[in-house]
């Protein structure tokens, strides 16, 4: 029997040569095996890689294997009797079995750039650099800060302090006076998160005294004025029955020395011939370590400084402190305080330092007493003894270097 053998283009013509059954079984002869294929027409993309003997292998699909030319046994010479042969897989196959899924087909061809590149960001990736997602208006920056507001209402403040500072002399001892009360006031209610009660009436009436009798009468004022009001705190917490009196008393205390005793220091220099711009630079040097260790510790921050009492806190902060404070302190002794530059140099490294051991001071307050900020009067700052922390201990240090470092400053 003459079987048509496939066309040049693969075609296969299913119907060729004739189906004899083999005794003891169903399965047909490899030519009628090649009757159950399916007529492929066309040219069969070729896949790469190694194939199999033709008729088998993996990646068939219908009996026809799929990357390679289609393949198909030749029948016997006609009048030689036919022998059993191996029973194809395609033939065993079921007509309406579902056949495995071929594998995906490389393109032949030169591949383009923008395809590589596609392919490569389709790739999985150990380690794929993650965008950072975009930060909401009005959320937090990588210091915990509401930037925008904390620099508005540090240009506000600035704004207040300066100008009552250069042209109303007593609106700057009021304004400072109300931040005193305001800071005890914050202090008081953190120190209720312990239930530790101080007492208030007294605390406040010596927070508005002291500041006034430091510009009105001098060192001597403000020292008279400290003793009466610690006693003041002693009586008023006495003819209290409540108890806890000691502890009581202790802060109260503490707290009239932290805030307003400290800050009273800036009205002794103050009420001074030329005062007002030495404390014009001392508020200027404690912006200039705020702002330059703000913005180096965020960019550069890598190793902190106090990590149980302030973990934003780092070294290289400090070291950006110092450097801006540096170029502020020597401007401000060269134009403002007709002093040599080595003056700007040493207030710059002391004020830096007082101004540092504040904030440790504070965060060390606040980790002990359980609270995130003092209060929350000034967005973005949190509370307004946030802000004085670095000022109260700066003052005490710029009176005692105006009095020692140059005889005759102010």
């Amino acid at each position: 029997m003459h079987v048509p053998q496939p066309s040049a283009g693969g075609n296969v013509h299913p119907g060729d040569g004739a189906a004899r059954d083999i005794p003891g079984g169903s399965a047909s002869r490899p030519s009628s095996a090649r009757s159950a294929l399916p007529q492929v027409t066309g040219s069969v993309p070729t896949v790469t890689g190694s194939v199999p003997a033709a008729g088998t292998g993996a990646g068939t699909a219908g009996g026809v294997e799929v990357g390679a030319t289609a393949s198909v046994p030749a029948d016997p010479a006609p009048g030689v009797p036919p022998t059993p042969g191996p029973v194809p897989a395609a033939a065993a196959l079921p007509a309406t079995s579902a056949a495995p899924a071929p594998a995906a087909a490389v393109p032949a061809g030169p591949v383009t750039r923008r395809e590589l590149r596609e392919a490569r960001k389709r790739r999985p990736r150990l380690f794929r650099r993650s965008r950072r997602p975009p930060r909401e208006p009005g959320a937090p920056s990588r210091a915990g800060r509401n930037l925008p507001a904390a620099i508005g209402v540090g240009v506000g403040l600035m704004i207040l302090v300066l100008g009552g500072l250069l042209f109303f002399p007593l609106a700057f001892v009021a304004l400072v006076t109300v931040l005193g009360v305001l800071g005890v006031l914050e202090v008081s209610r953190a120190l209720a998160v312990r239930r530790i009660g101080m007492p208030l009436v007294p605390a406040v009436a010596a927070s508005v005294a002291l500041p006034f009798a430091a510009y009105y009468g001098g060192a001597e004022s403000l020292a008279f004025a400290s003793v009466f009001s610690f006693l003041a705190l002693l009586l008023w917490r006495s003819l209290d029955p409540a108890p806890g009196a000691p502890r009581a008393v202790m802060a109260g205390a503490f707290t009239l020395l932290w805030v307003p005793f400290m800050l009273s220091f800036a009205m002794l220099l103050l009420q001074l011939p030329g005062g007002y711009l030495l404390i014009a630079t001392l508020l200027l040097l404690v912006v200039a370590n705020d702002t330059f260790g703000y913005l180096i510790g965020v960019l550069f921050g890598k190793h902190p400084m106090a990590p149980k009492i302030s973990p934003k806190k780092s070294w290289e902060g400090f070291a950006g402190s110092v450097g801006g404070a540096m170029v502020i302190g020597v401007l401000c002794a060269v134009f403002l305080l007709n002093q040599p530059f080595w003056v700007g140099l040493v207030l710059a490294v002391a004020i830096v330092a007082a101004a540092t051991a504040g904030d440790l001071a504070e965060s060390m307050i606040k980790r002990e007493l359980g609270v995130k900020d003092m209060g929350t009067m000034l967005p973005g700052h949190g509370g307004v003894m946030d802000r004085l922390d670095s000022v109260v201990f700066a003052s005490p240090m710029a009176f005692l270097l105006s009095a020692t470092l140059v005889p005759g400053l102010i």
